[in-house]
């Protein structure tokens, strides 16, 4: 019998909670009902300012209550207004929301916020979260995840298909014979930064301020020069590493600059680290998902860079590119239920695939 499971997924640019209803039952997988809420303007400035350093361990406390009611409210929201049945649902897979991601550290984790007792309390539906620590106490990275699921959901697929995920953060995925992930750095963050300090938008709308600008060579040069880009795979990053220190650093011999300009080579550094990879493969395909797709200055750039590469969205395929983390994380919650190991060990490095996440019943 096919079962229902919620996938719950706010990324890393804090611009809102995607939510997917799919049907599962083995192999079959299938969309039933998404929807996107808006995230706390309050809630979104105090988790950066606690991504920044200058917080507590109240403040943190704070934050997972506040994250976990935020996600609860809007899961009741998502089941009233989609008239399903709470008792139908199997479990809600909750990714939280990153605060921190450090697994190359002597005392390596990865945390996520979003207190799923609170939301299991709320729902009255069981959850499955915690997903990436016991890939880290096992040695690995405990990221990226999305490419246990595009090798799920793409496998039908003929020839050499590559997949990008342009979230806050850029990952890529190489199916294959072994399955090979990683971050490739930069995707959306600081594009977003950038505007938000400067005309205090929340995301260049298609690309379009960046389309204004031109690419500053030397510049780019220079953000290309950062190590996490040369670095061997695997390897993941996040706010903790790409942010807005990060950004001004980079800027300081660069002060002449336009901001327009600034913003053209952010875009076009996002376009080169994710191009740089791609053209390591043998793909024939890449499929580009995530809401990097919505950025429409991104993909023209994207395209021209890969030549002898089909480009699509992962849409053309029949995969929503904007649910699609969601989507995974309810095919997560589907395995954990089941007891099913999910194969990331090549991915991520750890020593061994294992049953990932922890249910609150």
């Amino acid at each position: 019998m096919d079962e229902l499971y919620i996938g719950v997924m706010s990324g890393t640019s804090l611009d809102g909670i995607n939510i997917a209803l799919c049907e599962i039952k083995g192999e079959s997988f299938e969309l039933l009902h998404s929807e996107a809420y808006p995230f706390d303007k309050k809630l979104k400035d105090d988790i950066l300012t606690a991504i920044r350093g200058t917080t507590d361990l109240k403040t943190i406390g704070e934050l997972d209550t506040r994250l976990g009611h935020l996600y609860a409210n809007a899961i009741n929201t998502f089941i009233l207004t989609k008239k399903i049945h709470k008792k139908d649902i199997k479990a809600i897979g909750l990714h939280g929301q990153t605060l921190w991601h450090e697994p190359n550290s002597k005392s390596p984790f990865s945390m996520q916020l979003g207190n799923a007792n609170v939301i299991t309390a709320q729902t009255g539906v069981s959850v499955v979260s915690d997903f990436r620590q016991k890939d880290i106490a096992l040695g690995g990275q405990g990221a990226p995840f999305a490419p246990a699921f595009h090798k799920f959901i793409f496998n039908r697929l003929d020839g050499n298909v590559t997949v990008v995920n342009i979230g806050g953060m850029a990952n890529l995925t190489i199916l294959g014979e072994k399955l090979i992930g990683y971050d490739t750095g930069c995707g959306n963050v600081l594009m977003d930064i950038w505007i938000s300090t400067k005309k205090n938008l929340p995301y260049d709308k298609h690309g379009e301020w960046a389309s204004s600008g031109t690419i500053h060579p030397k510049l780019l040069k220079s953000l290309l020069c950062d190590p996490y880009f040369s670095q061997e795979a695997p390897k993941s990053t996040g706010r903790e590493y790409f942010n807005k220190k990060w950004l001004e650093k980079q800027l300081e011999n660069f002060i002449s600059v336009n901001d327009e300009d600034i913003q053209a080579t952010l875009l076009e550094l996002t376009t080169q680290s994710i191009t740089n990879e791609v053209k390591k493969t043998s793909a024939d395909m890449l499929i580009i998902c995530g809401g990097g797709v919505k950025n429409t200055q991104l993909m023209r750039r994207l395209k021209a860079e890969i030549n002898g590469v089909e480009v699509v969205s992962s849409d053309e395929c029949g995969v929503s590119s904007e649910f699609m983390e969601a989507m995974a994380f309810a095919w997560l919650a589907y395995k954990r239920v089941h007891k099913e190991k999910v194969g990331l060990s090549s991915v991520t490095g750890a020593k061994e695939d294992s049953i990932l996440g922890c249910i609150y019943e």
